[in-house]
């Protein structure tokens, strides 16, 4: 029994509606057919234009102003660019470190419980037990202040003036007599010029040529190094432990 034609082309269009890959070839012929037409007849040197799409976008958030970039733009380089405009002395950075860090750090930054120690250590570096405070290790007076001024207080960090940041740097420099004169009195202007014991204990990145030589253009692949030779064991050597009875003892 014959079928009628428009049956038949309504059974083609009702299955190439149900199979994706019908409907992807055909989606992709159609695309070549528009780019050989966009890109010219035959004869035309012209190149096709690719269609390049701007990048998606989904609509969250909003760019940061400029005065929110500013307000954490404020990294500090040991040559004192960067430090803002401001000073402060010990003797008021004394109040506010017992008010806003002497809870962690100690009275005299010697740390408490395992929170940080600010101070000491002087000349425990090259010891068996070295310790790292702003005294005795740290390289610059900048980095102190890029620091304290990033995260500090704890919990609630950028929370204070300027002034007061520099005045709380004062302080923990003089608990560590980098600073003597509890009237000295910190700024942008001097901090830059402080200079901390361990400074020279820091050295420039100088891989690129103290390395050079170690640097190969072919590196070694196979057989680099000669195969290992045992030359000894450890019951030839009469290290292995043993009971009374002569016989070697297992682990226990």
């Amino acid at each position: 029994m014959a079928s009628r034609p428009g049956t038949c082309r309504q059974t083609v269009r009702s299955r190439m509606s149900r199979s994706p890959k019908l409907i992807i070839a055909a989606t992709a012929l159609a695309t070549l057919a528009g780019s050989v037409a966009f890109a010219g007849g035959p004869g035309e040197k012209t190149e096709a234009k690719i269609d390049v799409k701007a990048p998606q976008r989904f609509n969250i958030g909003r760019a940061p102003s400029a005065e929110e970039i500013r307000g954490w733009d404020i990294d500090v380089r040991p040559d004192g660019q960067g430090l803002p405009v401001g000073k402060g002395t010990v003797a008021q950075g004394e109040k506010l470190f017992m008010d806003n860090c002497a809870s962690c750090h100690g009275e005299f930054g010697e740390g408490a419980g395992r929170w940080p120690v600010l101070a000491g250590g002087k000349g425990s570096l090259t010891s068996d037990n070295p310790v790292k405070t702003v005294g005795s290790y740290w390289p610059y007076a900048s980095t102190l202040f890029d620091y304290v001024r990033h995260a500090m207080p704890f919990g609630s960090p950028q929370s204070l003036k300027v002034d007061e940041y520099y005045a709380l740097v004062a302080y923990v420099l003089y608990l560590n007599d980098v600073i003597t004169d509890q009237n000295f009195e910190l700024s942008n202007s001097n901090l830059a010029t402080i200079k901390m014991p361990n400074e020279g204990g820091f050295i420039m990145d100088d891989r690129a040529t103290s390395e050079k030589a170690f640097w190969q253009k072919d590196p070694c692949m196979k057989n680099c190094i000669a195969p290992v030779k045992i030359t000894g064991r450890a019951t030839a050597v009469d290290v292995t432990p043993e009971e009374k009875d002569g016989k070697p003892r297992g682990v226990e």
